[in-house]
């Protein structure tokens, strides 16, 4: 098993333990403990944890390099703003186009399904997620 197999590996392993709904990691942390650079880190998380396999990944810089990883299909719910911000991401990592973010986030807003309508969000959202597999 290669090194990115084993971080992948250890990272998923981490999800199934957690508690809570986001898996926090520190980029160096994890790089050193697996004896390696932490730009081989940022790989394995945006090349095996992006939105065409599933994950919603939010990367802060700095401080160690604190990554938070969610699985989306087990978001539960979801609000209009974390809608907005998921289809964001997924506009700025090319996997949509403006034009297509800008429709998802329309689909998914308060004023389409109302505000109690988490469980229908993150559903939707799964969807989007598994129509864009199928495209790329």
């Amino acid at each position: 098993m290669g090194m990115s197999d084993r971080i992948e590996a250890f990272i998923i392993e981490l999800m199934r333990q957690e508690q809570e709904d986001w898996l926090r990691i520190q980029r160096n942390e994890l790089a050193q403990l697996f004896g390696c650079v932490p730009s081989q880190i940022n790989y394995v998380i945006s090349t095996r944890f992006g939105p065409d396999k599933g994950y919603i990944v939010e990367s802060r810089r700095g401080g160690g390099g604190c990554v938070m990883i969610k699985r989306a299909d087990s978001a539960g719910s979801m609000t209009a703003a974390q809608a907005g911000q998921y289809t964001k991401k997924l506009r700025d990592d090319g996997y949509s186009t403006a034009r297509e973010a800008a429709i998802d986030k329309t689909a998914a807003s308060d004023r389409v399904l109302g505000k109690d309508a988490g469980a229908a969000r993150a559903r939707l959202m799964d969807e989007v997620i598994r129509s864009l597999k199928e495209v790329n």
